[in-house]
């Protein structure tokens, strides 16, 4: 495993799922992880189990799509003295997701979630990094961005084309600067988010797709790979992949 001691990483999402898989597995590496969501007690149960393991946790809890919230969050993390690793591993969804279905309230949620707060906390994070001429992100992307289909929706899947674009855009500007961006785009995970899909999802179909653990792997092979290396995206899928 690929020693992080010393960095500081900046996870989205930390409460559960892959982003609580992404910040358990960074801290083992020895980084200390910022953890950051909309529901304080995940975090700090996700902090608790960092701690309880020899690691480094901080929480900083609240909804990245506020206005002035990823600013304030990024103002304390400046006095850790630096930002090397981002990950915005926060994704939303709803069961109600066909067109026929979807409000104004609906909407605004998903984009707010997962497009707004990736530009908010994306820009803020670069504030961090480019003084110091290095550091990553990385955005927790969709197979659904790829391969357009109706299972995940037209809002979650126009919001994950979004951090797709967004994430070449910012190696377009910032690579200059020393900032590398990889949008990891994942098939089925097996997270609490399946829970808002139409249909109930099997224990058997959970275990075949793929596991936050193996996301977090990604993220931190992504976080050890030398600053001149810039993985510009990733698209990973079940084995027993569905989406095809």
């Amino acid at each position: 495993m690929k020693s992080l001691s010393s960095k500081v990483a900046w996870v989205v999402g930390a409460g559960s799922g892959i982003g609580e898989a992404c910040a358990m597995t960074l801290a083992e590496a020895g980084a200390t992880v910022v953890l950051t969501g909309r529901r304080r007690p995940l975090l700090e149960e996700t902090a608790e189990r960092i701690t309880k393991s020899g690691g480094k946790a901080v929480v900083e809890d609240g909804d990245l799509g506020l206005p002035g919230k990823a600013e304030a969050i990024a103002k304390a993390i400046s006095g850790l003295g630096r930002l090397d690793v981002m990950v915005n591993a926060a994704g939303v969804n709803v069961a109600g997701r066909r067109w026929s279905d979807l409000s104004a309230e609906s909407i605004g949620q998903i984009v707010g979630g997962n497009l707004s707060a990736a530009l908010l906390v994306s820009r803020s994070a670069l504030g961090l990094m480019r003084p110091r001429k290095d550091g990553l992100l990385i955005h927790i992307g969709s197979w659904a961005a790829h391969f357009l289909g109706t299972l995940a929706g037209p809002v979650y899947t126009a919001t994950k084309c979004g951090v797709v674009a967004m994430s070449h855009t910012i190696n377009m500007e910032d690579g200059r600067n020393g900032i590398r961006s990889c949008v990891l785009s994942p098939g089925e995970v097996a997270t609490p988010l399946l829970d808002q899909r139409p249909s109930p999802i099997g224990t058997e179909e959970r275990a075949a797709m793929l596991q936050p653990a193996d996301v977090a792997d990604l993220v931190l092979y992504l976080a050890g790979l030398p600053p001149r290396v810039c993985v510009n995206e990733i698209i990973v899928s079940p084995t027993a992949n569905r989406m095809y």
